[in-house]
Protein backbone atom coordinates (compact mmCIF):
# COMPACT_ATOMS: atom_id res chain seq x y z
CA UNK A 1 0.00 0.00 0.00
CA UNK A 2 1.12 3.64 -1.17
CA UNK A 3 0.69 6.10 1.79
CA UNK A 4 -1.32 9.54 0.60
CA UNK A 5 1.76 11.82 0.36
CA UNK A 6 3.59 9.27 -2.33
CA UNK A 7 0.18 9.07 -4.29
CA UNK A 8 0.60 13.00 -4.24
CA UNK A 9 4.06 13.08 -5.05
CA UNK A 10 3.14 10.82 -8.73
CA UNK A 11 0.16 12.60 -9.39
CA UNK A 12 2.35 15.88 -9.13
CA UNK A 13 4.70 14.06 -11.32
CA UNK A 14 2.23 13.09 -13.85
CA UNK A 15 -0.15 16.21 -14.22
CA UNK A 16 2.12 19.11 -12.87
CA UNK A 17 2.61 20.55 -9.05
CA UNK A 18 -0.60 22.83 -9.44
CA UNK A 19 -2.06 22.44 -6.12
CA UNK A 20 -5.63 24.46 -7.01
CA UNK A 21 -6.65 26.34 -3.40
CA UNK A 22 -10.92 26.27 -2.73
CA UNK A 23 -10.57 28.80 -0.10
CA UNK A 24 -13.88 29.97 -2.03
CA UNK A 25 -15.49 32.57 -0.08
CA UNK A 26 -19.06 34.05 -1.37
CA UNK A 27 -17.26 37.03 -2.34
CA UNK A 28 -15.39 36.06 -4.81
CA UNK A 29 -18.87 34.91 -6.62
CA UNK A 30 -20.75 37.87 -8.16
CA UNK A 31 -23.96 39.09 -7.02
CA UNK A 32 -26.16 38.54 -10.04
CA UNK A 33 -24.62 34.77 -9.98
CA UNK A 34 -25.46 34.29 -6.14
CA UNK A 35 -28.91 35.54 -6.77
CA UNK A 36 -29.21 32.77 -9.06
CA UNK A 37 -28.87 29.99 -6.13
CA UNK A 38 -31.18 29.39 -2.78
CA UNK A 39 -28.13 30.70 -0.61
CA UNK A 40 -24.98 31.59 -0.61
CA UNK A 41 -23.17 28.43 0.43
CA UNK A 42 -25.30 26.70 -2.60
CA UNK A 43 -23.65 28.84 -5.11
CA UNK A 44 -20.09 28.11 -3.26
CA UNK A 45 -20.67 24.14 -4.03
CA UNK A 46 -22.16 24.98 -7.77
CA UNK A 47 -18.67 26.81 -8.52
CA UNK A 48 -16.77 24.17 -6.51
CA UNK A 49 -18.09 21.02 -8.17
CA UNK A 50 -17.97 22.23 -11.63
CA UNK A 51 -14.14 23.70 -11.20
CA UNK A 52 -13.49 20.49 -9.78
CA UNK A 53 -14.70 18.88 -13.07
CA UNK A 54 -13.06 21.59 -15.96
CA UNK A 55 -9.47 20.62 -14.17
CA UNK A 56 -10.33 16.99 -14.07
CA UNK A 57 -10.87 16.97 -17.88
CA UNK A 58 -8.05 19.96 -18.75
CA UNK A 59 -5.59 17.73 -16.55
CA UNK A 60 -4.36 21.44 -15.09
CA UNK A 61 -3.82 20.43 -11.42
CA UNK A 62 -2.66 16.99 -9.51
CA UNK A 63 -4.83 17.99 -6.02
CA UNK A 64 -6.63 20.44 -4.43
CA UNK A 65 -6.88 22.45 -0.89
CA UNK A 66 -9.78 22.95 1.12
CA UNK A 67 -9.12 26.02 3.52
CA UNK A 68 -12.13 24.56 6.21
CA UNK A 69 -12.07 28.34 7.45
CA UNK A 70 -14.34 29.65 4.59
CA UNK A 71 -16.58 26.98 5.06
CA UNK A 72 -16.82 27.06 8.89
CA UNK A 73 -17.54 31.17 8.27
CA UNK A 74 -20.70 30.04 6.80
CA UNK A 75 -21.92 27.79 9.36
CA UNK A 76 -23.37 24.06 9.31
CA UNK A 77 -24.95 24.71 5.78
CA UNK A 78 -21.15 25.52 4.82
CA UNK A 79 -20.15 22.88 6.76
CA UNK A 80 -22.02 20.81 4.45
CA UNK A 81 -20.65 22.32 1.80
CA UNK A 82 -17.13 21.87 2.89
CA UNK A 83 -17.93 17.91 3.18
CA UNK A 84 -19.05 17.42 -0.30
CA UNK A 85 -16.76 19.56 -2.08
CA UNK A 86 -13.67 17.20 -0.03
CA UNK A 87 -16.11 13.95 -1.25
CA UNK A 88 -15.82 15.62 -5.00
CA UNK A 89 -12.41 15.85 -5.13
CA UNK A 90 -11.71 12.13 -4.29
CA UNK A 91 -14.42 10.83 -5.86
CA UNK A 92 -12.77 12.72 -9.22
CA UNK A 93 -9.62 10.78 -8.58
CA UNK A 94 -7.84 13.85 -6.85
CA UNK A 95 -5.76 14.07 -3.40
CA UNK A 96 -7.63 16.05 -1.16
CA UNK A 97 -5.73 18.24 0.75
CA UNK A 98 -8.07 19.91 3.76
CA UNK A 99 -5.95 22.49 5.62
CA UNK A 100 -7.41 22.76 8.69
CA UNK A 101 -4.06 23.74 10.69
CA UNK A 102 -4.64 21.39 13.91
CA UNK A 103 -2.65 21.42 16.42
CA UNK A 104 -3.66 20.64 20.46
CA UNK A 105 -2.94 18.29 23.44
CA UNK A 106 -2.74 14.30 22.73
CA UNK A 107 -6.30 13.91 23.85
CA UNK A 108 -8.01 16.79 22.18
CA UNK A 109 -5.17 16.26 18.59
CA UNK A 110 -6.83 12.20 18.26
CA UNK A 111 -10.17 13.78 18.28
CA UNK A 112 -9.14 16.11 15.46
CA UNK A 113 -7.26 13.37 13.78
CA UNK A 114 -10.91 10.88 14.16
CA UNK A 115 -12.99 13.95 13.06
CA UNK A 116 -10.74 14.59 9.83
CA UNK A 117 -9.59 11.21 8.64
CA UNK A 118 -12.43 9.33 9.32
CA UNK A 119 -16.48 9.96 8.99
CA UNK A 120 -18.30 13.06 7.35
CA UNK A 121 -14.94 14.85 6.48
CA UNK A 122 -12.62 12.20 5.38
CA UNK A 123 -9.69 13.40 3.72
CA UNK A 124 -6.66 12.37 2.40
CA UNK A 125 -4.13 14.80 3.92
CA UNK A 126 -4.57 17.62 6.41
CA UNK A 127 -2.53 20.68 7.35
CA UNK A 128 -1.35 20.61 11.11
CA UNK A 129 0.21 23.23 13.64
CA UNK A 130 3.36 21.74 15.57
CA UNK A 131 4.17 24.70 17.80
CA UNK A 132 2.20 23.21 21.63
CA UNK A 133 5.12 20.43 20.91
CA UNK A 134 5.88 17.15 18.86
CA UNK A 135 4.07 14.77 21.25
CA UNK A 136 0.60 16.58 19.66
CA UNK A 137 1.97 14.97 16.45
CA UNK A 138 1.87 11.70 17.33
CA UNK A 139 -1.93 11.04 17.01
CA UNK A 140 -1.73 12.10 12.93
CA UNK A 141 1.52 10.18 12.72
CA UNK A 142 -0.73 7.29 14.01
CA UNK A 143 -2.99 7.62 10.69
CA UNK A 144 -0.15 7.91 8.76
CA UNK A 145 0.11 3.49 9.09
CA UNK A 146 -1.49 1.57 6.39
CA UNK A 147 -4.14 -0.18 8.42
CA UNK A 148 -5.35 3.54 9.72
CA UNK A 149 -5.71 4.26 6.10
CA UNK A 150 -2.09 5.65 5.06
CA UNK A 151 -3.19 9.00 5.89
CA UNK A 152 -0.78 12.06 5.36
CA UNK A 153 -0.28 15.74 6.69
CA UNK A 154 1.94 18.81 5.95
CA UNK A 155 3.24 20.32 9.39
CA UNK A 156 3.25 24.18 9.53
CA UNK A 157 7.85 24.93 8.56
CA UNK A 158 7.96 28.01 6.92
CA UNK A 159 5.01 29.54 6.01
CA UNK A 160 4.24 32.70 3.57
CA UNK A 161 2.94 35.24 5.90
CA UNK A 162 5.42 38.14 6.96
CA UNK A 163 4.67 37.14 10.33
CA UNK A 164 6.38 33.78 10.22
CA UNK A 165 9.47 35.89 11.84
CA UNK A 166 7.74 36.13 14.70
CA UNK A 167 8.31 32.76 15.69
CA UNK A 168 9.75 30.29 12.83
CA UNK A 169 13.07 32.62 12.08
CA UNK A 170 13.63 32.82 16.05
CA UNK A 171 17.12 31.60 16.80
CA UNK A 172 17.48 28.72 19.67
CA UNK A 173 19.93 29.09 22.28
CA UNK A 174 20.97 25.66 21.25
CA UNK A 175 21.94 26.68 17.96
CA UNK A 176 19.78 26.82 14.16
CA UNK A 177 16.08 28.17 14.18
CA UNK A 178 12.57 27.04 15.73
CA UNK A 179 12.04 26.39 12.38
CA UNK A 180 14.94 23.92 11.89
CA UNK A 181 14.22 22.45 15.45
CA UNK A 182 10.48 21.45 13.79
CA UNK A 183 12.18 20.26 10.47
CA UNK A 184 14.82 17.63 12.64
CA UNK A 185 11.12 15.80 13.83
CA UNK A 186 10.16 15.92 10.04
CA UNK A 187 13.43 13.83 8.94
CA UNK A 188 12.90 11.88 12.34
CA UNK A 189 9.58 10.68 11.46
CA UNK A 190 10.52 10.24 8.13
CA UNK A 191 13.35 7.43 9.30
CA UNK A 192 10.55 5.48 11.66
CA UNK A 193 7.97 5.53 8.33
CA UNK A 194 11.16 3.59 6.55
CA UNK A 195 10.68 0.40 8.49
CA UNK A 196 6.55 0.09 7.36
CA UNK A 197 6.84 1.87 3.73
CA UNK A 198 10.16 0.34 2.52
CA UNK A 199 9.20 1.71 -1.37
CA UNK A 200 8.18 5.26 -0.58
CA UNK A 201 10.37 7.88 -2.02
CA UNK A 202 9.28 10.29 0.32
CA UNK A 203 7.87 10.59 3.79
CA UNK A 204 3.88 10.16 5.05
CA UNK A 205 4.57 13.48 6.47
CA UNK A 206 5.32 16.94 4.50
CA UNK A 207 6.20 20.05 5.12
CA UNK A 208 4.36 23.51 4.27
CA UNK A 209 7.33 26.22 2.77
CA UNK A 210 6.09 29.55 1.38
CA UNK A 211 7.42 30.63 -1.86
CA UNK A 212 7.47 34.44 -1.07
CA UNK A 213 11.11 34.66 -0.58
CA UNK A 214 14.00 33.14 -2.19
CA UNK A 215 16.13 33.65 0.99
CA UNK A 216 15.39 29.69 2.29
CA UNK A 217 14.13 28.04 -0.76
CA UNK A 218 17.88 26.17 -0.91
CA UNK A 219 18.65 25.71 2.05
CA UNK A 220 15.47 24.22 2.82
CA UNK A 221 14.74 21.96 -0.18
CA UNK A 222 18.95 21.05 0.81
CA UNK A 223 18.24 20.05 4.19
CA UNK A 224 14.93 17.76 3.88
CA UNK A 225 15.21 15.91 0.54
CA UNK A 226 13.02 13.11 1.47
CA UNK A 227 10.43 15.82 2.49
CA UNK A 228 7.20 16.26 0.23
CA UNK A 229 6.60 20.46 0.46
CA UNK A 230 2.91 22.02 0.05
CA UNK A 231 4.15 25.55 -1.17
CA UNK A 232 1.86 28.74 -0.91
CA UNK A 233 2.04 31.93 -1.20
CA UNK A 234 2.21 31.79 -5.48
CA UNK A 235 0.01 34.16 -7.58
CA UNK A 236 -2.33 36.01 -5.41
CA UNK A 237 0.66 36.60 -2.51
CA UNK A 238 3.21 37.15 -4.75
CA UNK A 239 5.37 34.09 -4.66
CA UNK A 240 7.43 33.79 -7.91
CA UNK A 241 7.43 30.45 -9.93
CA UNK A 242 11.62 31.04 -9.92
CA UNK A 243 11.25 30.20 -6.08
CA UNK A 244 9.00 27.28 -6.52
CA UNK A 245 11.11 25.24 -8.82
CA UNK A 246 13.85 25.53 -6.43
CA UNK A 247 11.34 23.90 -4.05
CA UNK A 248 9.66 21.29 -6.23
CA UNK A 249 13.38 19.90 -6.64
CA UNK A 250 14.55 16.73 -5.18
CA UNK A 251 11.50 15.01 -3.20
CA UNK A 252 9.18 17.70 -4.75
CA UNK A 253 6.24 19.23 -4.32
CA UNK A 254 2.81 20.77 -5.13
CA UNK A 255 2.30 24.49 -6.01
CA UNK A 256 -1.07 25.97 -4.19
CA UNK A 257 -2.83 29.02 -6.28
CA UNK A 258 -6.16 29.94 -4.45
CA UNK A 259 -7.47 33.27 -5.48
CA UNK A 260 -5.39 33.74 -8.43
CA UNK A 261 -7.18 31.08 -10.11
CA UNK A 262 -10.57 31.02 -7.84
CA UNK A 263 -10.67 35.42 -8.65
CA UNK A 264 -9.34 34.73 -12.26
CA UNK A 265 -12.39 36.01 -13.82
CA UNK A 266 -12.14 39.76 -12.21
CA UNK A 267 -8.67 40.27 -14.49
CA UNK A 268 -9.80 38.15 -17.88
CA UNK A 269 -10.13 40.79 -20.51
CA UNK A 270 -12.51 38.73 -22.43
CA UNK A 271 -14.98 39.11 -19.62
CA UNK A 272 -14.21 43.33 -19.61
CA UNK A 273 -18.05 43.73 -21.42
CA UNK A 274 -19.72 41.63 -19.11
CA UNK A 275 -18.28 42.55 -15.92
CA UNK A 276 -19.56 45.78 -16.75
CA UNK A 277 -22.40 44.98 -17.68
CA UNK A 278 -23.39 42.82 -14.50
CA UNK A 279 -24.07 39.90 -16.47
CA UNK A 280 -20.97 37.26 -15.78
CA UNK A 281 -22.53 33.30 -15.73
CA UNK A 282 -20.78 30.59 -13.57
CA UNK A 283 -19.80 29.51 -16.81
CA UNK A 284 -17.81 32.76 -17.39
CA UNK A 285 -16.04 32.08 -14.21
CA UNK A 286 -15.16 28.36 -14.61
CA UNK A 287 -13.76 29.32 -17.81
CA UNK A 288 -11.48 32.02 -16.65
CA UNK A 289 -10.63 29.89 -13.99
CA UNK A 290 -9.46 27.06 -16.04
CA UNK A 291 -7.44 29.28 -18.07
CA UNK A 292 -5.85 30.41 -15.14
CA UNK A 293 -5.24 27.17 -13.91
CA UNK A 294 -3.58 25.98 -17.29
CA UNK A 295 -1.61 29.46 -17.44
CA UNK A 296 -0.09 28.63 -13.84
CA UNK A 297 0.76 25.15 -14.72
CA UNK A 298 2.44 25.92 -18.17
CA UNK A 299 4.50 28.14 -15.98
CA UNK A 300 5.59 26.12 -13.03
CA UNK A 301 6.59 23.44 -15.46
CA UNK A 302 8.82 26.09 -17.53
CA UNK A 303 11.54 26.06 -14.99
Amino acid sequence: MKHAMQLLQEAAKKYGPLCVGLDTDPSYIPENILKNYPSKPQAVLAYNLALIERIKKDQSACCFKIQIAYYEAMGLEGMSVYAKTVKAVRDAGFIAISDVKRGDIAASASAYAKAHFTGDFETDIITVNPYMGFDTLKPFTEYTAAEKGGKGYFVLLRTSNPGMTDIEQQELKTGGRVLDKTGSELNNIFNLSQAEFTQQTCSPVGAVVGCTEESDARLLRDAYPEIFFLIPGYGAQGGAAKICAILLEKCGGVVNSSRGILCAWKKDSALEEKRNADNLTMEDLIEASAKAALASKEELMSF
